[in-house]
């Protein structure tokens, strides 16, 4: 980022969401200014104005996938991220929240809630193994979510959360 450059400064919550098999979901997703530019990237997005992130949590994971009722978890990792999107440019403090989901794939997903801009620009959601994070050449973000992963699923929820 360039000092010329005005930048954007949100708080975001994230959500880090298994299932049984220990998968994590992620929703590909492009840049309206540049759509041939894909990632992956975790349910979640920016707090609303008084509201906390476990709150914003519980209400992206409602609104991307449909699910309510979710059993949120505590805020596992934090992290600053930089980016361009839509031709602004960002930085987004964000946390992590690790969350269970128990028989549930993704033709139980539904993405009705979320904006309508929000459907147009993910083209797919998907239910991932650590093992297929490793091996795939797409860019998915959080850049260091399958060291994160191991860790989670090795170790447990950590004491404090992990600066990604």
């Amino acid at each position: 980022m360039t000092a010329q450059e005005p930048v954007r400064r949100r708080e975001a919550a994230r959500v880090l969401l298994l299932d049984a098999a220990d998968r994590v979901l992620l929703f590909h997703g492009f840049d309206p200014a540049e759509p041939a530019r894909t990632w992956w990237f975790t349910p979640g997005g920016g707090l609303e104005p008084g509201e906390d992130s476990r709150a914003a949590a519980l209400r992206e994971l409602a609104e991307e996938t449909g699910l309510a009722g979710v059993e949120l978890g505590p805020v596992v990792a934090v992290d600053l991220a930089e980016f361009s999107y839509d031709g602004e440019r960002y930085q987004q403090r964000q946390c992590f929240h690790l969350a269970r989901t128990v028989g549930v794939g993704p033709v139980d997903l539904d993405s009705s809630g979320s904006a309508p801009d929000e459907r147009e620009q993910l083209s797919e959601a998907r239910w991932w193994t650590v093992a297929e994070l490793r091996r795939t050449a797409d860019q998915v973000y959080p850049e260091r979510l399958v060291e994160l992963l191991e860790l989670l699923l090795r170790g447990g929820v950590p004491v404090e959360p992990v600066r990604l």
